[in-house]
């Protein structure tokens, strides 16, 4: 079909161009007849042009335009008008114009679509899945995925004029033990070997480092089999990089540069460095998380020593079994019913919380039903530790330390729901977490994981105990935590193959294990390993939240559903059986 080429998107014409002859190209996004003149809103992914059709100006193309219905495609050729006094649209960058159409082409028909290409519309998540090619149309979809765009050519522009090289990584690799369960992918010249999709290119990028690549980076696809959340995917997207000789310094240095740019270029705000840093342990016991949400106050505080002498049966328990007494302050919520704190109570205890303890601050000092258990000085310790005022609630959780930080740590974050204090606030709260447990205990299977990951090195004064007591080793690792979400984790990497054997040994890999899943690497090692480390941005969680989204699903093209459907192309699909016999592999049914 014969078309003209645009001369002009749908979001360029303005006053200045009123007497030109111009070509646009789009669909049709709304139609009004109004007395035999026929208006039309015609929309493509830069704005959206009103465009006339009046049967005194031109009768044919009036005529077709009787056709034209909702996602239509089409051309038209026409002269800029100013909008007659009183007809402007404010709303449209392109509002004070529209265009009297000389020529009408359509390029395409369209079905009634299942709902409106609109950003207001009230429609589920499972039929804009299964249309998805429509809901890419809407302006806020298209609005995140330009933005997505605009991450992927600040990021490249920074690290290149860093001296950082992108190198791609293999898509299909050896399984190797990384904390998540691998795809695997059967090999059809290979009967009964698989390949496993990456969870992450961490043993490549640090083979690069071997290699003598001293600055790599990659925007690289990822893949885990494991189950999903608003902000999971089973393939996801990282900002992969690695550097050598290099301190944890040089790396925060490198990455707050990058911040720095994308706020500035992306939010037009001046993030002030350097990015505040807490501990671990700073980060657990003021907020009971590892990815603490600095956007609003509410620390909690520990309640050991004002109460190390108490008779209380909980607390004195929980003193003597090495556990903690954590509290958090509710300013002003004094006045909450007994029912509301049954209601907190019950929310604590479904996190697992033995119970939740109370207190009301008043003019003559504490009222709770533990009251008469404490001493006056233990009460004003609280009161004082505390700083609270007549009016303001206090809660408190005793118990094991992380488990009971947790619970009030979650209890914080409800707190701050209740209290809507998140309502107005437009600002981002960054925050490094440093100094992280290298290994993390599981009671189920009875063994230590690794917090990070195999590769992490432990800090040097902490390495006498990998063997003896691996719970008092800290790793040289850190994350980068926005508003509550972690969006970047890393560390300094073992790079000495004797202390890498240590580390396999505390994880209860043993030597066979370990030369069967990483013999490639620890080889590499053997022939001069520079001292190296880095980290990944998770790309899908950052821009979800510069784009002030919930769900990294509105983030990505074609994302799968919490079960990992593609309800668009309904896959994953069945396949033939001569396939699978060509890959070795029988199907029971």
């Amino acid at each position: 079909m014969d078309f003209s080429i645009r001369t002009h998107t749908c979001n360029d014409l303005r006053e200045n161009n009123i007497g030109e002859k111009v070509v646009l190209n789009g669909w049709v996004d709304n139609r009004r007849d109004l007395g035999g003149v026929i208006f039309i809103d015609m929309r493509d992914r830069y704005g959206i042009t009103q465009v006339v059709f009046e049967p005194t100006y031109n009768k044919e193309s009036h005529e077709i335009s009787k056709k034209l219905r909702s996602e239509y495609v089409i051309s038209i050729e026409g002269t800029v008008r100013k909008r007659p006094e009183g007809t402007e649209n404010s709303l449209l960058a392109t509002g004070n114009v529209d265009v009297m159409v000389d020529k009408l082409i359509i390029l395409n028909d369209a079905e009634t679509p299942p709902f409106q290409i609109k950003d207001d519309i009230d429609v589920s998540e499972e039929l804009r899945l299964k249309y998805r090619y429509l809901d890419l149309r809407r302006n806020r979809m298209q609005k995140n995925l330009i933005l997505r765009h605009k991450f992927y050519q600040i990021i490249r522009k920074y690290f290149d004029s860093n001296s950082f090289i992108e190198i791609e990584t293999p898509v299909l690799m050896k399984s190797t033990p990384e904390g998540a369960r691998d795809f695997l992918v059967p090999s059809r010249l290979h009967k009964g070997s698989f390949y496993a999709l990456p969870q992450s290119p961490q043993t490549y990028k640090q083979l690069l480092m071997v290699s003598g690549y001293d600055r790599y980076f990659q925007i690289v696809k990822c893949f885990r089999d494991e189950d999903l959340r608003a902000d999971r995917q089973p393939e996801f997207t990282q900002i992969d990089v690695e550097m050598s000789f290099v301190n944890e310094e040089i790396i925060y240095s490198m990455v707050e540069g990058l911040m720095k740019q994308l706020f500035k270029e992306l939010k037009g705000v001046d993030l002030e460095l350097p990015i505040k840093r807490l501990t671990y342990e700073e980060a657990m016991e003021n907020y009971g998380s590892d990815k603490p949400d600095l956007r609003f106050g509410m620390e909690m505080k520990t309640l050991n020593s004002a109460v190390e002498k108490s008779e209380f049966r909980v607390f004195k328990d929980t003193l003597e079994n090495g556990g903690i007494i954590t509290s958090l302050l509710a300013k002003g919520c004094g006045d909450y019913t007994r029912n509301q704190l049954d209601v907190l109570t019950e929310y604590a205890k479904k996190l697992g919380a033995g119970g939740l303890i109370w207190m009301r601050v008043k003019e003559d000092g504490l009222e709770a039903p533990i009251a008469k258990f404490l001493t006056d000085d233990e009460k004003q310790s609280i009161i004082n530790i505390l700083s609270a005022e007549v009016g303001d609630l206090v809660l408190i959780v005793s118990g094991q330390k992380y488990k009971a930080l947790n619970i009030m740590g979650n209890l914080r974050l409800e707190m701050a729901r209740r209290l809507e204090l998140l309502k107005n606030s437009s600002t981002d709260k960054l925050v490094w977490v440093t100094q992280f447990p290298l290994f993390e205990w599981d009671d189920e299977t009875q063994r230590y994981y690794a917090m990070h990951h195999p590769f992490t090195s432990p800090q040097d004064k902490d390495v006498e105990f990998l063997e003896s007591d691996p719970s008092k080793v800290h790793a040289k690792a850190y994350d980068l935590v926005m508003n509550g979400n972690e969006i970047a984790g890393g560390s300094l990497r073992i790079f000495n193959s004797k202390l890498q054997a240590k580390m396999f040994k505390a994880l209860g890999i043993s030597d066979e294990e370990a030369n069967e899943k990483f013999g490639f690497l620890m080889n590499a090692f053997k022939y001069g390993a520079p001292p190296h480390g880095g980290i990944a941005f998770g790309l899908d969680r950052m821009v979800m939240l510069f784009a002030g989204e919930t769900s990294i699903r509105d983030l990505i093209a074609f994302p799968k559903t919490t079960s990992g459907l593609s309800l668009m192309d309904e896959s994953p699909s069945l396949v033939s059986d001569e396939q699978l016999r060509e890959l070795h592999i029988k199907h029971r049914r």
